[in-house]
């Protein structure tokens, strides 16, 4: 009996990206000081470049370091690619 496309089992959310990580002291300015799963620490990051427009108007995939991001990037201005590589730093 074959199974249909409909019946497979629903897939699981990896285990890896659910674990709550603690941020660091400088992350912790921007998403808080409790520990958090990879994937709400990106969405509460997001929701801060938006909250004080820091995407680069020219180029949107481009984000602008205000106070509080610059001790997390180590620069001015970071692609969003490159941004989620370096918050993983600030992660334990």
């Amino acid at each position: 009996m074959a199974t249909t496309k409909s019946e497979k089992p629903a897939r699981k959310p990896n285990a890896a990206f659910m674990k709550p990580l603690t941020p660091s002291t400088e992350l912790a300015a921007v998403v808080g000081s409790t520990p958090l799963p990879r994937t709400e620490v990106t969405k509460k990051i997001w929701e801060y470049i938006k909250k004080h427009d820091l995407q680069d108007p020219q180029n949107r995939r481009n984000i602008n370091a205000d106070d509080k991001l610059r001790p997390i990037f180590g620069k001015e201005q970071v692609s969003m690619f490159e941004m989620t590589k370096l918050v993983s730093t600030h992660l334990k």
